[in-house]
């Protein structure tokens, strides 16, 4: 698999560190760059990208900008000096956040998530062990394997995914949105708080759940769905 490529920085040194590195990468194909962010939005509206890696702070508009104005939505990598930015990148769910002076390993490693979540996107799983989400977390892409997931708790517009074998995963995402990503055979709400992978169950009682790792209740209203 090939990515298409664009890169949009108002400093050139920094688009020939971006070209320098993509030559190292043989799966990004680094097709156009541009120094001028309103050439930049022409050529991408006429030309899709795969991916754009996109500087957040230029005189003409922000990357930020930018990206909400694309006509065609590519992958976004987000580089930029200034840390302050992050949650706006996060909140467009960008594949990754790269602070200058950028490092080859990091680029590396932002390309290849690109490239994992375009392949997740468009290829068929041949397992259900292979299976897995892919959610934003702490200004990153983060894969999870459905397999892995023990259950999810609602934290208001936020998730917190537990795996019950390491740090839960916290991503701006509502439960409801959360209850689409994962098959409905294998996972099942059983509390406006709470979605419960059906293969950790230890036991039920009282209106409650013995999980792997802990008890959770069952609502009234999410009983009937809490198929033994």
């Amino acid at each position: 698999m090939v990515l298409k490529c664009v890169a949009i920085d108002d400093e050139p040194l920094a688009l020939e560190l971006v070209k320098t590195y993509a030559k190292c990468i043989p799966a990004l194909d680094l097709t156009k760059t541009f120094e001028d962010a309103i050439s930049g939005i022409e050529y991408l509206n006429e030309q899709p990208a795969d991916l754009l890696i996109l500087d957040i702070n230029m005189p003409d508009i922000t990357g930020i900008d930018l990206a909400k104005t694309l006509t065609y939505k590519p992958m976004l990598i987000f580089t930029t000096a200034y840390r302050q930015f992050a949650y706006e990148g996060f909140q467009l769910e960008a594949i990754d956040y790269l602070l200058k002076p950028i490092q080859f390993e990091e680029f590396s490693k932002a390309v290849q998530k690109a490239i994992t979540y375009k392949a997740f996107r468009t290829q068929p799983l041949n397992s259900k062990d292979d299976a897995a989400i892919y959610v934003h977390s702490e200004y990153r892409l983060v894969k999870i394997q459905i397999q892995e997931i023990e259950y999810i708790e609602s934290m208001e517009d936020y998730v917190k995914i537990h795996t019950g074998t390491e740090k839960p995963v916290l991503s701006l995402i509502t439960l409801k949105k959360m209850q689409e990503m994962l098959p409905t055979e294998q996972f099942v709400r059983i509390h406006r708080s709470y979605i419960i992978n059906k293969a950790k169950i230890r036991s039920i009682r009282h209106k409650k759940v013995q999980m792997e790792t802990v008890l959770l209740p069952i609502g009234d209203s999410y009983a009937a769905h809490l198929l033994l």
